[in-house]
């Protein structure tokens, strides 16, 4: 089996086989080493993440599970697969949390249909993709309303949130470059310190 070898998404890169089904794909998933996202029949490896993206991760991960233990909201790691229906698209966030119980696409226990909050945390090799194409795959998602972009490599998170109008599809910025303050996210009714967000990183 031959795969594609860039992450994101290269449409220059040869494949010998890019007609993968989803079906396969999830097999395939089940017994890898690393994780691959499936987008419309092409197979994709994901790079492996730095020591401070993952503490970053891990510190956001942490958070939320606390500020939420006490609610219907649910926090997730980068282990369960999201699903985008309209793209024919399995992809991974670092975070998300899901309000209420998860929807499983067709059952599974391993991909969900229905993240509210997604964070990624950007790396050089997949900033462009997730500030890009991956949003706007996710804005698809009719759950989907608020979205972090956090930097590892210094405090600047950009946070963009929709509005709370189900009629339109405006999505609103609010950019912080200061590790002293907060971010209120709209969907949880949550102000998470940024300092917290990046404990015991050095820049």
């Amino acid at each position: 089996m031959v795969i594609a070898s860039t992450y994101p998404p290269n449409p220059t890169t040869e494949v010998k086989k890019t007609n993968f089904t989803s079906d396969e794909y999830r097999a395939m998933e089940e017994t890898a080493t690393e994780r691959h996202e499936y987008s419309n029949g092409e197979i994709i490896v994901m790079p492996g993440g730095s020591e401070v993206h993952s503490r970053i991760g891990v510190n956001i991960t942490t958070l939320l599970n606390v500020a939420l233990r006490d609610t219907d909201f649910q926090t997730y790691n980068g282990d369960l697969r999201i699903w985008i229906p309209e793209f024919n698209h399995g992809t991974y966030a670092d975070v998300m949390v899901i309000n209420g119980e998860p929807i499983f696409n067709n059952n599974r226990t391993d991909e969900i249909l229905n993240p509210s909050l997604i964070i990624e945390v950007l790396s050089p090799s997949t900033e462009g993709y997730d500030r890009g194409d991956k949003f706007r795959k996710y804005r698809s998602v009719s759950s989907f309303c608020e979205y972090l972009l956090v930097s590892q490599t210094e405090p600047y998170i950009d946070h963009y949130y929709k509005q709370e109008n189900p009629n339109n599809n405006l999505w609103q910025l609010q950019t912080y470059d200061q590790i002293d303050k907060s971010i209120f996210l709209h969907s949880l009714n949550v102000e998470v310190p940024i300092n917290e967000i990046y404990r015991r990183i050095k820049f």
